[in-house]
Formats: C-alpha cells, structure tokens, sequence
C-alpha cells in the first residue's frame, strides 16, 4: 500500500537526513562561486589588475576583450579582480563602481541597458522605454554622478549574435560625450569567431587589450578540485584517485574546471542519494554519464534567441518530412517565425553562420553538396532526436509561444 503523500516525503526526508553526510558546503562546487585564491590564474590576475588600476586615480582604464575556452576561469577572474578594484576604490574615498552583465541571460540591448542604469542608481521599467531613452538616462546619471564605471559583457557574443552590435557601438563611444563620468568595458566571449561578427569601428575601441585564457592541464584541474574539496566535503568523504580521475577524464576532452566542479559534485550527490559515507571512481563515471546526456539539454536551453528560432526551423522542416534542409529553405522558415514573434530578422549570411555553430556544437549536422555546374549548398540534418528538440524549446518564453505553429512557406511547398 503507497504512503500517502505528506507520509511519503517525511520518509524520504527522514532516511536523507539519517544518512553519512559527504557535504560540508556544496555551494562551493557551483559556477558562479567565486574563492579567495584562483590557482594558476596569478598572471591573469596580475595582469587584469594592471590594466584597471588607473581607475583608482580617477582615469578610464582602457577597454578589454577576453576570450578563451568554456571554463578556463575568465569569468571567476573578471569577477575577483573587479570587487577587489571596487573595494580599494571606496577605501580610498572613490566613486568606481563595477557591473556584471551575462548577457545570454540578459538577453536583449534593452536588459543589458537596464542593468547599466541599476549600477549608476537610475531604476528604469522592465519594458516599455525606447532604447535610445534608458541609453540616455545611463549617460546622464553617469556623468551626473561623476560615477567611474567598468562594465563587464560575460558572453558578449550570444548579445552581439542575437541583437547586433549597435549598442556596443554606442557604448564604446559614451565617452566622447561625458565631461565628469567614465566608463571602461570588459567583454568576456567563449568563441574565438565572434570577432567576425563585430563592426570594425566596435573591434578596435573594444579590444583596446586582448587577454587570453589558455585551457587547464589536469595537474591544474587537480590542484583547483583539491583546493574546493577541503571546502565542499567533510573530512573522508572522498576515496583516494577521486579527484584525480575528475581531472584526467575533463582534462583528457577540454580542460573545463567548470566541467570538472560538475563531475565531482554530481558524483558526490550520487553517493549522497545512494547512502554512501564516501565518493568512489564508480560514481564518478556514473557521473560522466550523467552529464553527457543532460549537456545537450542544458546547451539548447542557453542558445540564443535566433539560434533556437534556426534550429526550431530545422525541427519543424523535419516535422514536414523535409530531409536534409538546405540553408535557403531553412531562411524562409526563419524569416515566417522571426514575423510571428515580431523580431528583428538577421540576414541570409548570419543564419549561415548561426547554422555552422550549431553544427560545431552537435545540434545540427551540416554536409556541404556540390550540384556541379549549378553551384554548392548546405544541407542540414537535426542532430538530436526530435522529440528532445520540441520538448525544450517548448519551454522557452519566445520558441515556446510558436511549438504547434505550421510555417506557410512549407505548406506551399517552398
């Protein structure tokens, strides 16, 4: 006979609580957690903080763009140097102040803008302002306020890729138009191509410095995982070789800490779950299996607006029996959808781009056809099955509104 359902969790509850516990502080394996000591990123540190220093002095430190693989500490970098840079500035009786934007979550011009007000103390609605109007209140409160500012645009490309550049351009102009304020950019990007996608006016302001993250060696996993276990696990909870294997198997593919934090923790929450006192090797393959199969959900979820828009008009070319889509068909969708959700329509050659990537991450495959005489193209193929495609992009609040729409370019057999 089943439990009812408050007894039934006062049990699962209960047995949890009863059991060894392995965590001390599983926050410290999270992404956005920042330590004290960052090891084997001294010389980035050192060097970032050299660049940024004049702001103490009250002069605009010169632009930076960052770039280097997923998980080679950028973001943990950026974040440690500028709280430490904020922090000496107000010892100091100063007005720097510094602001994080993601922009993957941000998402639009508008809510990276927003964000920009908050950080000068200037609230502006969720919606409803034309961009020029909150561009503008952030100019005048800035310089109203004598505010010295550092920006920092965390995957800088998935705004640049989803809106354009033109208020990067306005940003990385501002200066020319302030008497009392300052402001300083940091742009932080995983993908080594996003310059292609950039103005050459905003390239040059923007990559005033150029630091790259080189990715890390297992011995450099090793020492990162063992620095975070002696804050995340109580005393034992880990068998000899645990670590070692987390950074061998993420070192051996890509070098990713944040990766190799992921493995370490899940496998200790599989222990947890199973009632172990202590992490073996075996979890932490169960481990690795278990983050293959949630990467390529968690990948899809993060895309960009219009990549998700491409990579639904694939799906629903898939769905109408097209196989192998080329790029101009799959345009056509993009464009029908783009019109439904009332969004701004990229051109025919940054959808290419946009394919390509999907193809370079494993949504898409992407196979380049000669027709002779008659030229080449791309066709295109859903890399996942399609049934995973629908179901997360279902949850998205743009994609999802479109999930059971049918494009009239296919019913007229474009």
């Amino acid at each position: 006979m089943a439990l009812p359902g408050d007894d039934l969790l006062d049990s699962v509850f209960s047995d949890f609580l009863i059991r060894p516990k392995i965590f001390k502080n599983r926050e410290v394996l999270r992404h956005d957690f920042v330590p004290a000591h960052l090891p084997h990123r001294e010389e980035h540190i050192r060097h970032l903080g050299g660049i940024l220093a004049p702001a103490l002095r009250g002069s605009r430190s010169s632009n930076v763009f960052i770039y280097g693989k997923p998980g080679t500490g950028k973001t943990a970098v950026v974040r440690y140097v500028l709280s430490r840079l904020v922090q000496k500035g107000q010892d100091m009786g100063g007005s720097v102040r510094g602001c994080y934007v993601n922009c993957r979550v941000a998402g639009t011009d508008y809510r990276v803008l927003a964000s920009l007000c908050e950080a000068v103390g200037i609230s502006v609605p969720f919606t409803g302002l034309a961009k020029g109007e909150v561009f503008d209140r952030f100019r005048a409160a800035l310089d109203a306020r004598r505010v010295l500012l550092v920006g920092v645009f965390d995957e800088v490309d998935a705004l640049v890729r989803g809106q354009g550049d033109a208020v990067l351009y306005e940003l990385t102009r501002i200066n020319e138009g302030l008497r009392a304020g300052k402001f300083s950019i940091i742009g932080i990007s995983n993908d080594l191509r996003f310059k292609e996608f950039l103005d050459p006016r905003v390239l040059s302001s923007l990559s005033e410095e150029e630091v790259v993250f080189r990715p890390y060696t297992a011995v450099e996993l090793r020492d990162i995982l063992l620095e975070r276990a002696r804050l995340a696990f109580v005393e034992g909870a880990l068998s000899e070789g645990v670590l070692n294997l987390c950074a061998a198997l993420d070192a051996a593919e890509q070098g990713d800490a944040r990766r190799a934090l992921d493995l370490l923790r899940v496998a200790a929450e599989l222990a947890e779950r199973e009632g172990k006192p202590c992490v073996v090797e075996e979890h932490v393959r169960q481990a690795q299996e278990k983050i293959e199969q949630d990467r390529v959900v968690e990948v899809m979820r993060t895309l960009p607006l219009h990549s998700k828009l491409v990579l639904f008009s694939v799906y629903l070319m898939k769905k109408a029996d097209v196989s192998g889509a080329v790029t101009g068909n799959i345009y056509e969708v993009y464009r029908e959808l783009c019109g439904q959700l009332a969004v701004e329509v990229l051109t025919q050659r940054r959808v290419s781009g946009l394919i390509s990537e999907l193809d370079m991450i494993g949504l898409l495959t992407a196979r380049v056809v000669s027709f002779g005489r008659y030229g080449r193209t791309k066709k295109v193929y859903l890399s996942v099955p399609r049934g995973v495609v629908r179901n997360v992009l279902a949850e998205d609040n743009w994609v999802g509104r479109l999930i059971s729409y049918e494009p009239k370019c296919l019913s007229r057999g474009e």
